[in-house]
């Protein structure tokens, strides 16, 4: 089992955090005693009797690519939601060293200005740039990979995100190994990063996936385990429906046996369309009840794979499913 390294360098240690990558830093981790309590962003919501804040919604950008940043924010916050998940790809030409530091305080301008924040990155390895694999056993390009993968945590930082989710199939699938051996590079290259991420107040979550698209990681029980192996509070996991296909339980029952390591959901249909073009408005409803339940208070963030009927209507007819759903709830 790989052990956590010491702090990093005095200048690391400087970095500072704002006030709610400090809260979200100070949430439950693997292994280790946990500062429970509301995050940030539930001080600006209504509290209720029971001590639990409501659910806290997110949009991912990638089906307004073709819009300016300006106006994927605007959309977002318009519709309802309160954070932004941000596919850095969609964004650059290159690589994220484009974004200057005064393009990214700008960034966060405009999204204080439409009331939303940063709720994290994903699609972390898609092109550009080109070349980029976690689990090759090339070591060059490991480390090439490992370099942007810092450049990405730095990224996410400077937007006050807190959250990383690793999906990136392509760029974690197994070349010419085995899968264990795959995942035993997957837990060093996590490891080699883990400490920078913490850090910047992020934590790295590995997102299952489904076999269809990976064979590296394909269940939360494989997931988890490979955040133990890498052992160190910034690595996590998270909850997506959409990536459910190779579990064997339902999602209320893998909600409630994970859930003090889930630190992210992913909502859509199952399929990957927006909500309110399938069943989730009846299907999700006991998941739903389950995390009221059990107070979560992070991001559920909606991530689709069909772009094609526009971003502004993905967010609104979604955001109407989600408040459906809510109205069901006890």
């Amino acid at each position: 089992m790989l052990s956590s390294r010491g702090s990093g360098t005095t200048g690391r240690k400087k970095v500072a955090m704002d006030r709610r990558n400090f809260i979200k830093t100070s949430g439950g981790i693997l292994g280790g005693a946990a500062l429970g309590g509301l995050t940030f962003s539930c001080h600006l919501r209504e509290v209720s009797p029971s001590g639990w804040c409501g659910f806290e919604y997110a949009m991912c950008n990638e089906s307004m690519a073709e819009l300016s940043w300006v106006e994927q924010c605007q959309i977002i916050g318009d519709a309802g939601y309160k954070g932004v998940e941000i596919a850095a790809f969609t964004l650059v030409k290159e690589g994220v060293q484009e974004i200057s530091p005064t393009r990214r305080k700008e960034m966060v301008s405009v999204m204080k200005n439409v009331g939303i924040e940063c709720a994290g990155l994903h699609w972390l390895l898609a092109s550009p740039p080109k070349g980029l694999h976690f689990t090759t056993p090339d070591a060059a390009v490991r480390q090439k990979t490992v370099a942007y993968f810092d450049e990405l945590i730095d990224f996410c930082g400077d937007l006050n995100g807190p959250y990383m989710i690793f999906g990136s199939p392509k760029q974690r699938n197994a070349r010419n190994i085995s899968v264990e051996e795959a995942k035993k590079y997957f837990a060093e290259s996590l490891f080699a990063v883990a400490d920078h991420a913490q850090q910047r107040g992020i934590k790295i979550l590995i997102e299952p996936l489904g076999k269809r698209v990976t064979d590296v990681v394909n269940t939360l029980a494989e997931a988890l385990e490979l955040a133990e192996q890498v052992n160190h509070p910034a690595v996590q996991i998270m909850f997506d429906f959409n990536n459910t296909v190779d579990e064997t339980e339902p999602f209320d029952v893998l909600l409630r046996k994970y859930y003090k390591h889930i630190h992210h959901v992913h909502v859509q249909e199952m399929g990957g369309k927006h909500l309110g073009t399938g069943t989730a408005v009846n299907d999700y409803v006991e998941a739903f009840q389950t995390l009221k339940d059990l107070k979560y208070d992070k991001w559920i963030s909606l991530e689709v794979f069909d772009f094609s009927p526009g971003g502004r209507r993905i967010a609104e007819e979604s955001m109407r499913t989600l408040k459906q759903i809510e109205s069901k709830l006890l």
